[in-house]
């Protein structure tokens, strides 16, 4: 599947570069925040042993926009791969 921006039309364009405009403020407003909460996972993680990755799943079901659970999701992956 091609993803060629001149084959579409303007106004799909024009809503395309909202949506990364929107996408790009919502990172840029809450990086902070996400890390913040991937940290607070992960410190979890002794305490909840065997549970933690199911716990970690359910939080991250809980959270919202689904947007801002990616970010976290990307952030604990992270963390998780810089400790191996």
């Amino acid at each position: 599947m091609s993803f060629n921006l001149a084959n579409k039309s303007f106004a799909e364009r024009a809503q395309i570069e909202d949506e990364k405009a929107r996408l790009f403020e919502l990172w840029q407003t809450n990086l902070g925040k996400a890390k913040g909460e991937a940290a607070r996972l992960i410190a979890e993680k002794p305490r909840r042993k065997g549970k933690w990755a199911e716990w970690v799943r359910s939080e991250l079901d809980g959270m919202s926009p689904p947007e801002f659970a990616n970010m976290v999701r990307s952030e604990v992956n992270k963390l998780m791969a810089a400790a191996k």
